[in-house]
């Protein structure tokens, strides 16, 4: 059966009233700056159905556990039954110590909901933004992402990243014997559901850029040779898009969606190779002794990050998408694996071995600036978010006596300051994160 996922937006997205004020410095936050201090803000329960304390909750868990605001407590709020149409009592607010404050109002509306909300700038008191929606009443969680959404593009200038899905493997069972399926869910851990029964492993779960459909690779009964398989998320209509029995990675879609780029391995060598995802035709990329694998595409398609061992130890190269014109750009101690480009382009993550332990980090496409963001035992996997702010990524801890050790799913931001758990009703890794959710 199909989810309810897409919203229907009568009328469209609405700005409401004095949306879009000019960013003042008490409500906006910068990233890029080496210290800030993350913005206090008021939410208060949503007035009307009873949805309304329920989204209101939503907003509060996405813009706090992005780090950069600081969700003031409803047991501090002065002013009582704040009017969702009318400007609050700002000196309250100002008294609290918040810069902006949201309030909103749940209506229902020919067996849908509408809602809107306001974002108040309490320092200058003048609202910064708002918006009005109208959906089916099953939406109303997405409609408290999308509302964070603006939220944060409002104060930090940044798209926001709320309104996603992220796809991991699910794993359960003792060491010897793991369970392996691909699952879904929110990006906040809501709505879980798999993809795959577990009958037989399942791995590599990877999003298309321009619909929300992901490619695995699952192996067949008794361990046959995997296949690669696209799968639509909403609908559940799977196809087959190849087998690749020496494949070692698994493909990953170039930024339009056309393309797929994997590692394949024949008579001991490991060489990249770039597959048209509706005809099917194979070309190779590369052709060396070395083994090249976990290869990538830059946002714009122009070029492939990978990792390779050609130069003796397993490091970064960039070269052409088409092929050719390879350079490292890893020059750190340790090895460097499964590189990931981020959407805006600036950065690409990785996985970094070295002295015994593993870590997340990033480096700019020409290999500067260099920077870890998390480390541990066992940590790998990076995937972006979609405004390339945010990465997650898994971490593994030891195991022993026959029984696994657990693995969980993580968010770092990009300056590395704010690290939290991704909440999964199993052990998790191998994460990948969706563009937003069409609307």
């Amino acid at each position: 059966m199909k989810l309810p996922r897409r919203l229907t937006m009568m009328g469209g997205v609405a700005l409401a009233a004095g949306a879009a004020m000019p960013a003042r410095a008490q409500l906006t936050i910068d990233m890029t700056r080496p210290s800030f201090e993350p913005v206090p803000i008021a939410i208060v329960d949503f007035k009307g159905d009873s949805v309304g304390a329920q989204m209101a909750g939503v907003i509060r868990n996405d813009l706090q556990n992005s780090g950069l605001f600081r969700v003031i407590p409803q047991g501090s709020y002065i002013q009582q039954n704040v009017d969702a149409t009318s400007p609050p009592q700002f000196p309250s607010w100002r008294q609290i110590g918040a810069a902006g404050l949201v309030v909103g109002q749940v209506v229902q509306s020919g067996g849908n909901i509408k809602v809107d909300f306001r974002l108040w700038d309490v320092v200058v008191g003048q609202q910064a933004t708002g918006l009005s929606f109208t959906s089916q009443p099953s939406n109303w969680r997405r409609l408290a992402h999308i509302i964070a959404d603006a939220i944060y593009k409002r104060v930090t200038g940044e798209e926001g990243y709320f309104d996603t899905r992220v796809a991991y493997v699910s794993e359960s069972g003792p060491g010897n014997n793991r369970t392996k399926r691909i699952a879904i869910m929110d990006q906040d851990g809501a709505n879980n559901r798999y993809i795959t029964d577990g009958r037989t492993i399942a791995l590599t779960p990877r999003f298309s850029p321009t619909l929300q459909e992901i490619v695995y690779m699952a192996y067949g009964e008794n361990n046959t040779p995997p296949r690669v398989y696209l799968q639509n998320v909403d609908s559940g209509r799977r196809e087959l898009l190849g087998n690749f029995p020496g494949m070692s990675f698994a493909p990953r879609f170039s930024p339009d969606g056309t393309k797929v780029v994997m590692s394949i391995s024949a008579d001991g060598n490991s060489d990249l190779y770039e597959m048209d995802v509706r005809g099917r035709q194979l070309r190779r990329l590369t052709n060396t002794p070395a083994i090249d694998t976990s290869p990538c595409f830059s946002n714009d398609g122009s070029q492939i990050v990978f990792n390779s061992d050609r130069g003796g130890a397993q490091q970064l190269y960039v070269m052409s998408s088409g092929g050719g014109g390879e350079r490292r750009i890893s020059f750190g101690e340790g090895r460097y694996a499964t590189p990931v480009w981020s959407p805006r382009g600036d950065f690409i993550a990785f996985t970094k071995i070295s002295s015994g332990g593993f870590g997340i980090g990033v480096m700019r496409p020409d290999g500067s600036g260099e920077r870890m963001l998390a480390s541990g035992f066992l940590v790998e996997g990076p995937t972006w978010a979609p405004n390339g702010r945010v990465i997650m990524f898994f971490r593994g801890q030891p195991s022993g006596g026959g029984r696994a050790g657990a693995v969980t799913l993580h968010q770092v931001d990009i300056t590395g300051r704010f690290e939290r758990q991704v909440p999964t009703p199993t052990d998790a890794s191998d994460p990948a994160w969706s563009p937003l959710i069409p609307q």
